[in-house]
C-alpha cells in the first residue's frame, strides 16, 4: 500500500487567485467552490482539528502533498494522464493515482469530522 497522499484544492496558486478565494470565502461562503479548502481552513488558519489529523498521518508515515489544481496539474500532467475534477484526494501507488475521496464526496461533506472519517478509514486499513 502506498502511503502517499495527494490533496488538490479547486483552486489556482497564483496570486489573483488566492486573493479571490480568500475574499469569496469570507463574503459567501455557500457559494465557495473549494470545500476541501473550506473543511480545512477557516478563514485565515488551517482548523485544528485538521491540522491535528494532518500531523498524525504524517506520524504513521504518510507522506502528505498539497496542490493547488494548477500545481497539481503541472507536476503530473507527464506521468499520468488522467482528467480529475476537483478538488479531490489521491493516492499514489508505484503505478498509478488512484481515488480515495472523490470530488462528489468531498463536496457533501458538512464538517471537517467527515474528512477525517473518510481519509483516516481509507488510510489505516
Amino acid at each position: 500500500m502506498s502511503k502517499k497522499i495527494l490533496f488538490i484544492y479547486n483552486a489556482n496558486s497564483d496570486t489573483g487567485s488566492k486573493m479571490l478565494d480568500f475574499a469569496h470565502k469570507i463574503v459567501s461562503p455557500t457559494t465557495y467552490n473549494c470545500n476541501l479548502c473550506s473543511l480545512t481552513h477557516g478563514n485565515f488558519t488551517e482548523k485544528k482539528q485538521w491540522k491535528t489529523f494532518r500531523e498524525r498521518l504524517l506520524a504513521e508515515g504518510y507522506e502528505l502533498e498539497f496542490f493547488h489544481k494548477d500545481e497539481f496539474q503541472e507536476s503530473y500532467k507527464s506521468k499520468f494522464g488522467h482528467a480529475f475534477t476537483y478538488p479531490i484526494i489521491l493516492e499514489e501507488t508505484d503505478y498509478d493515482l488512484e481515488v480515495l475521496v472523490t470530488t462528489e464526496k468531498l463536496n457533501a461533506f458538512e464538517g471537517v469530522e467527515e474528512l477525517i472519517s473518510s481519509v483516516g478509514s481509507a488510510s489505516f486499513q
